[in-house]
């Protein structure tokens, strides 16, 4: 597994290690209507996928806004869902607050589905570990990122690269 750390103390993620070229595990999420959206809903689209532990963070905030700017330049053929164990009135409360209206926010509260599904969960927290995942249009990751230092942002250069090379 990745080597993660939340504030400098290593934390224990839980699920498969996933890599490049796995076929991407489904998931079962909530949107902010709190209607179930999984990796399926947005087949035949390239995803971009950032887990964070909280929209309510200033890391995760940041994060959450640069890719709502920068999913305005990629082409329609790319999603970007950022996921959350925040609740969905959480997320609403926050996107609108924030003026989010390119990236789509999901709640995995139920049931932990991605967490678990893409070996984000952290065990001693119950939360998203900062991690980016670019699935292609037949739903095979081709990048994986994960933030070593969850108080950190992602390389966004990095992940947009690899999206744009599936357009």
């Amino acid at each position: 597994m990745p080597k993660v750390t939340f504030k400098g103390n290593p934390v224990t993620l839980v699920g498969p290690e996933l890599k490049v070229g796995d076929a991407a595990p489904n998931f079962a999420v909530v949107d902010n209507s709190l209607n179930q959206v999984t990796l399926t809903t947005y087949e035949g689209k390239v995803k971009i996928i950032s887990a964070v532990p909280s929209l309510d963070t200033p890391v995760c905030d940041t994060e959450t806004r640069r890719f709502n700017q920068e999913a305005a330049a990629l082409p329609g053929n790319v999603v970007v869902l950022t996921i959350s164990a925040d609740l969905p009135f959480a997320q609403k409360r926050w996107c609108g607050a924030a003026g989010i209206d390119k990236v789509v926010t999901l709640s995995d509260y139920r049931d932990r589905s991605f967490a678990l599904a893409y070996g984000v969960l952290i065990e001693e927290l119950k939360l998203l570990a900062r991690a980016i995942f670019v699935i292609d249009q037949k739903n095979v990751i081709r990048h994986i990122h994960f933030v070593p230092e969850v108080t950190q942002e992602p390389d966004y250069a990095a992940v947009l690269a690899a999206a744009k090379e599936l357009c």
